[in-house]
């Protein structure tokens, strides 16, 4: 094993698993798979990136480093020579953690310095400029990230924001450097490991920075960022003979089809209403959940009652109908709540021969995909097609060798139409 990330989520896990796996022409990616927290026992030998999906981003921050530097052992033991510690490529975090924390545990496990933090991702129109965070034409904190309800990002400056996570000296790679070339990078790297900063916050506004940038990283053993900062990484093994390259194999399904949505942002809200208007759709009623009226087999019983129609269940809200709900019953609790009713549906369903299930929200795919695998006993989730950017498919095998296909959507990611496409895509006539 080359390569192993560390990710804060589930949907950041697809993300950059997607990333390894299709890497850039004319090398293509490595063998890659996203295993459900941290696995019992040895990889599959093929394996040539491995992606640990924790549910670390929200949770207390001495919990979230627990949870990441057992990740770390495991990757360590498996054989990998580069760890990349992933996180959204809005930053999400608080002032209190997870960001800082988890970077600094692993630099100090890892003994690095000048951490490379690039949370950059063009193709979602985040990108790094003199050490801000844009997404789009807008800066982080006017682009609805300041009203998330878990991790407000306010604060677009990421010296700053990260300055109020760490200890750690904190450096900048301007664009200037970087778009000189690698060699350009690497030097200034060495320079802010040389002056003690234990991080180095690296500019990129498009994907031509981040191959230069993952070429200077050859050879680095910790880097810190969102997708985009791996883009580079296959490349490095694939021209040294270390890694074959190529397209991984993908096995379509067939047999009936799910979409959960539990994501609150802007983007969800958009893709459900272009869904709702020729498809079934279920809104959960959060009060009647909290209060024990509402339960998985509430759902299901909806979802088989529209079977073959590419029914839709969701719970996304804009912020004020969240932030009501959070006041009356407890941010956690309504959280959990939720999460546990998704994850129920989603084993009866499985259990019930469904085979195609899409997921939106970070929280909600963490919940599914860790009830999807334990009800299947499966060891990891293979790689398949990209549906949207940063969106790959998952496939989970079978002992009677029918797939489970996944989608894990981020909120913020995928165009109108991203329910209906990946239902098609994950079809065996497609």
């Amino acid at each position: 094993m080359l390569i192993g990330v560390i990710a804060d989520d589930f949907t950041g896990g697809s993300d950059i698993a997607n990333t390894l796996a299709k890497g850039v022409a004319p090398e293509g990616g490595l063998r890659t798979a996203q295993y459900p927290g941290v696995p019992q026992g040895s990889a599959d030998p093929s394996v040539e990136a491995a992606v640990i999906s924790l549910k670390s981003r929200s949770v207390p921050a001495d919990r979230a480093v627990a949870m990441s530097l057992a990740a770390l052992d495991w990757l360590l033991v498996q054989g990998c020579e580069q760890i990349v510690f992933k996180y959204c490529s809005t930053f999400d975090s608080t002032d209190q953690g997870n960001i800082g924390p988890v970077a600094e545990a692993l630099a100090r496990a890892m003994d690095a310095r000048a951490v490379v933090v690039c949370p950059a991702f063009p193709g979602a129109g985040r990108t790094v400029y003199q050490g801000h965070l844009f997404v789009f034409d807008r800066l982080l904190n006017e682009s609805g990230m300041q009203d998330h309800p878990l991790t407000p990002m306010t604060d677009p400056d990421l010296r700053r924001v990260l300055g109020r996570q760490s200890d750690a000296g904190i450096g900048l790679v301007p664009l200037s450097q970087v778009t000189a070339g690698a060699s350009v990078i690497r030097a200034a790297l060495d320079g802010i490991a040389a002056q003690g900063q234990g991080f180095a916050v690296v500019d990129a506004i498009s994907d031509a920075d981040l191959l230069e940038i993952g070429a200077a990283l050859d050879g680095v053993s910790l880097l810190t960022g969102g997708s985009g900062i791996a883009l580079g990484l296959p490349r490095n093994f694939i021209r040294a003979g270390r890694a074959q390259g190529g397209v991984q194999d993908f096995a379509p399904a067939d047999g009936p089809a799910v979409i959960l949505a539990g994501s609150c942002s802007g983007a969800t809200r958009g893709q459900v209403r272009a869904h709702a208007a020729g498809h079934p759709t279920l809104a959960i009623d959060v009060p009647a959940v909290m209060e024990g009226r509402v339960t998985a087999a509430d759902l299901v019983a909806f979802v088989e009652g529209h079977s073959g129609r590419a029914p839709l269940v969701y719970s996304s809200g804009t912020p004020d109908q969240v932030g009501a709900m959070q006041r009356r019953f407890g941010r956690e609790q309504v959280a959990d709540r939720l999460d546990a009713l998704f994850a129920q549906t989603a084993r009866d369903l499985v259990a019930r021969g469904y085979r195609r299930i899409v997921v939106a929200g970070g929280e909600t795919s963490g919940a599914v995909a860790q009830a999807v695998t334990a009800t299947l006993g499966a060891r990891d989730m293979r790689i398949g097609p990209e549906i949207d950017p940063g969106v790959p498919i998952l496939g989970l095998g079978q002992a009677d060798g029918a797939p489970v296909l996944l989608a894990l959507k981020s909120g913020n990611f995928g165009a109108e139409d991203f329910f209906a496409k990946a239902l098609r895509m994950m079809e065996r006539r497609s």
